[in-house]
């Protein structure tokens, strides 16, 4: 057995973070790479209108957004793995049903099956099933960078896929990465000797009250809203300003391979800048002025391919930096115990804000034309520049799990004792799972320490 104190993972717990990253970002690359395709190439199927190739856009985060928080908590009861077998089935059907039609109906429909397959919660549950808690963090980053990456891939890959075998050689393919996405599971990933209840992974139903209550989680929720129905919105229009502008589609690809590799480098200072000197929330309300001005700058420009290029390379590095950072703030704001159930709340308004900046993106498309999509995604993004003025700067903290033994769980005094501790800002007991949930700020107070007053060792008069 290995030492629980082991600062390194351990090689099963290696394999599971690998391996589950990986079946995420096989899922995450089907769903995106259509984005920077459908609006082009979709317009060639029966019966397509812009207002419905948005819906086909957007159609997925509806199922998703439905059906996330309920599967995993199905998770919690049958077990995690027949939950993502199941999803990932169901994704790769509706990937085969997208590329069997030749109507927009039939995309949409496969859109909205490939959505069902909501397997986000289940994995995280399993990744916590995998790995201790201090490197549970680390963990959860490498899935955060597997997005990150299949976004940008997806980006580039999704116009060459599609230049070369059309919209259903696209759609195929994604219907084979959920497949090896299945083999991962199955050989790859370890099996989880137990299944942890855990709050920090998993919604908690004590927790969902005091989530949809709190002010700054909210902030961030509608955040996370407006960041992708800008995202979906905008790439209803963009592709379409590119073709415009003179640029044939099946050469988009190097304006988004250019665009994100220069915005992954642009990004960094800044969120070394907002966590070092702790201003994450001047980091915030900087990229959200930045995006408004490139949505103002797009609708000025839509004609010019110099321009369009110039602004998207702004475009990515605004988007790639909030959406690198803002699940970092909900993890900070959330109340101890409560960061599962904030994260659930967060992804599904950030799937229902993919659906709905479809729609409404394909909608104003259909009825204004380029400048009008433009102009709606600038006004979203005054909304949100107003709601975000209001938000708290977030507190700099580290949110821990520790196991109790029996004596420390009946302990009536533990938490309020151990929030009397300087660093410690939010302490709460769960009995039933026997541990305790701490939030504390590591510049003042480290881990080690507060392992050592939440179980101290038996000294020698207790022996």
């Amino acid at each position: 057995m290995h030492d629980t104190h082991s600062e390194r993972m351990s090689g099963t717990e290696t394999r599971a973070a690998g391996g589950l990253a990986l079946v995420f970002a096989f899922r995450m690359l089907g769903m995106f790479m259509v984005l920077p395709v459908l609006a082009t190439y979709g317009m060639d199927l029966a019966g397509a209108t812009p207002a419905l190739i948005g819906l086909a856009i957007g159609a997925y985060g509806l199922t998703q957004a439905v059906l996330q928080i309920p599967f995993g908590m199905i998770s919690d009861r049958i077990g995690r793995r027949p939950v993502i077998y199941l999803g990932l089935l169901v994704f790769a059907l509706g990937s085969v049903l997208a590329a069997q039609a030749d109507s927009i109906w039939g995309v949409i429909l496969g859109r909205v099956l490939q959505g069902a397959g909501a397997i986000s919660a289940a994995v995280m549950a399993l990744l916590s099933d995998l790995t201790r808690e201090q490197h549970r963090t680390k963990a959860m980053a490498m899935i955060g960078m597997s997005i990150g990456l299949s976004f940008a891939v997806a980006m580039v890959v999704g116009p060459l896929l599609t230049s070369a075998f059309g919209l259903s050689g696209l759609f195929l393919a994604t219907a084979a990465l959920a497949v090896i996405g299945l083999g991962i599971v199955a050989f790859v990933v370890p099996n989880a000797h137990t299944a942890l209840t855990h709050r920090e992974s998993g919604v908690a139903r004590q927790a969902l009250g005091p989530t949809l209550r709190h002010p700054d989680l909210l902030r961030l929720d509608l955040s996370i809203f407006v960041l992708h129905a800008i995202l979906m919105a905008s790439f209803i229009a963009l592709p379409l300003a590119y073709v415009g502008a003179g640029l044939p589609k099946e050469e988009h690809w190097w304006v988004y391979l250019t665009a994100l590799l220069i915005s992954f480098f642009a990004m960094v200072p800044f969120i070394i800048y907002g966590e070092k000197k702790r201003k994450m929330k001047r980091v915030l309300l900087g990229a959200v002025s930045v995006l408004l001005l490139v949505e103002v700058f797009f609708w000025q420009w839509a004609d010019n391919l110099h321009g369009l290029v110039i602004g998207t390379v702004i475009f990515f590095t605004a988007f790639n930096l909030l959406e690198a950072s803002l699940p970092s703030l909900v993890s900070k704001v959330s109340p101890a115990g409560g960061k599962g159930t904030a994260m659930g709340v967060y992804s599904t308004s950030q799937f229902l804000g993919a659906a709905l900046g479809g729609i409404l993106g394909g909608w104003l498309f259909q009825h204004g034309g380029l400048s009008v999509v433009f102009l709606g995604c600038a006004a979203l993004c005054v909304v949100w520049l107003i709601s975000a003025v209001g938000m708290n700067e977030p507190p700099y903290v580290t949110s821990l799990r520790l196991p109790l033994t029996p004596a420390a769980t009946r302990d009536a005094g533990l938490a309020e004792r151990l929030m009397a501790v300087p660093g410690v800002t939010d302490a709460v007991v769960v009995a039933d799972e026997a541990a305790i949930y701490i939030k504390l700020d590591t510049k003042i107070l480290d881990r080690t320490t507060v392992e050592r007053l939440v179980n101290p060792a038996p000294s020698a008069c207790d022996a």
